[in-house]
């Protein structure tokens, strides 16, 4: 995992209101969307929804991600890396990440999601708590080398249920808008 340098500094994550490099208002609304993104991509692929899991173990976190969960620099937790593939084309990135010892306190067992979709677990406890999600433009070396992109769209939230928090990071690969493009209405033809 690559951690912060000067070549890869964190980016700033910013609310709706902060943002000064505003994205189109379709990119806005799947940014700031607060339901599930796992649920509006099953609808968007017919239900050609899947989850392919990268990585996943303890490691390390990033400094962003350790002030974000309010941990010490340095803290060790556990990160997961996903695709979220809609008709088998990968098009969101994901990283979820939590504190060892909340998570170990907690009793969760991140570990053996497998396929499972983290978003689907946790909306569907109603413990989880949402916090408010904020934006970037995903910094390149942050992501798997196929999709190393300099300014995509990410967006993470903070989710907690007692004294555990997990933090889940959403990258929108190219292929999602061109899905998302494909499904808007088209425009009302004038004239008629």
């Amino acid at each position: 995992m690559i951690q912060q340098t000067p070549a890869c500094p964190a980016p700033e994550w910013l609310l709706r209101d902060q943002l000064t490099d505003a994205p189109s208002p379709v990119v806005l609304e799947w940014l700031f969307h607060e339901d599930s993104l796992t649920r509006r991509l099953t609808r968007l692929s017919d239900n050609q929804f899947r989850v392919t899991p990268l990585s996943e173990g303890w490691q390390r976190l990033r400094d962003d991600e350790c002030a974000a969960l309010h941990l010490p620099e340095g803290s060790e937790g556990w990160v997961r890396e996903v695709y979220l593939l809609g008709r088998d084309e990968r098009w969101v990135f994901a990283r979820s990440v939590a504190g060892r010892y909340a998570l170990e306190q907690d009793g969760l067992h991140m570990d053996e999601l497998g396929t499972r979709s983290l978003g689907e677990l946790l909306f569907s406890d109603r413990a989880f708590a949402r916090g408010p999600l904020k934006t970037c433009r995903y910094p390149a070396q942050w992501l798997p080398e196929a999709y190393a992109q300099p300014r995509l769209w990410g967006r993470r939230s903070c989710f907690s249920r007692g004294t555990l928090s997990i933090l889940v990071a959403e990258v929108f690969l190219p292929a999602v808008w061109h899905a998302i493009e494909a499904h808007l209405p088209l425009p009302a033809q004038e004239g008629r």
